[in-house]
């Protein structure tokens, strides 16, 4: 049972997957979204809808889940958002994915209002959180972490603590700019493949039960065959995201060549028209610019051609 009452911010794929993961651990979880037909498509999971972000703010822990670090202070900072009424939540539990410089921003004014802060990125797309394989990160004091650990490890398979300040961002951002070279990697190799004979499922086929093959191109391996570009997490969202990321490169004097090669290939994918499908427009982009025309394919439609 909730040991606190919980509050949910932001709704979209990510945040509903998540709060449902509360309200199936027999949670109570009231949910608010600035589209409200989003928070309300949980009430059929048990959850309430607020009607304003104020009435979230009368919980004991609320979760945020947006997009970008101008949504994060907006409804954390901005007129009428978590820190702006009398009533204040005790913890207050970020998991998007922004840059340290806004964790920072936020994580000082919620602590000046009285308030405790979390920053707490998650691993993982809407489908590994509806499984319960996702992983989070999170960074702040150690006792908040504990206080609110059960609902990261309800959440989730597994939490870690990264540090006392904004550590979590940066492992996030870090984890993200390995996914973008991820998918570049396997989208060249795969292209390459397919354009010299070699049947696409044959070579993932080969290449996932190798020691290189990886659990995210597994999973992957029906999409990349079907071409199914339906988003997990959007093209625009990676290249946000390599933006922070590079930007913390700087900041640190670390070269990255790959990964700003990578970025400058989702720009490449967003100026095609990808900027809405899943970041796995990245083998389409290197498809095209190859000179490969890619088809759907099934693993049984290949196994036959062969």
């Amino acid at each position: 049972m909730t040991a606190h009452t919980l509050g949910w911010l932001g709704t979209g794929r990510m945040g509903s997957a998540m709060a449902r993961r509360l309200l199936a651990a027999e949670h109570k979880v009231a949910v608010w979204n600035r589209t409200r037909s989003k928070a309300e498509a949980l009430q059929a999971d048990g959850a309430t809808v607020a009607d304003t972000i104020g009435e979230l703010a009368d919980q004991d822990v609320v979760f945020v889940m947006v997009s970008t670090p101008k949504d994060l202070e907006e409804v954390v900072l901005g007129e009428n958002g978590l820190l702006s009424g009398s009533n204040k939540p005790q913890v207050i539990v970020d998991c998007s994915t922004v840059n340290t410089e806004t964790s920072k921003k936020i994580r000082d004014a919620v602590v000046a209002a009285g308030s405790e802060f979390l920053a707490a990125p998650i691993s993982g797309n809407p489908h590994m959180v509806d499984e319960g394989t996702s992983v989070m990160v999170a960074s702040g004091p150690e006792e908040t972490y504990e206080k609110v650990r059960p609902y990261l490890e309800a959440i989730g398979k597994a939490s870690v603590h990264a540090g006392e300040d904004e550590q979590s961002r940066l492992v996030k951002l870090c984890h993200n700019l390995y996914l973008g070279l991820i998918v570049q990697s396997v989208s060249e190799v795969t292209t390459l493949a397919e354009k010299a004979g070699v049947p696409r499922a044959a070579f993932l086929e080969f290449l996932n039960n190798t020691v290189l093959g990886t659990e995210w191109v597994r999973r992957r391996t029906p999409d990349m065959l079907s071409l199914d570009l339906t988003p997990t997490f959007t093209t625009e969202l990676l290249r946000k995201d390599f933006d922070l990321g590079l930007a913390a490169a700087r900041e640190h004097e670390v070269t990255m060549p790959l990964a700003g090669s990578v970025f400058q290939l989702l720009q490449a994918a967003i100026g095609r028209g990808y900027r809405d499908d899943d970041f796995l427009s990245l083998f389409a982009v290197e498809a095209a610019s190859s000179g490969l025309t890619l088809e759907p394919q099934t693993a049984e439609s290949d196994e036959s051609q062969s």
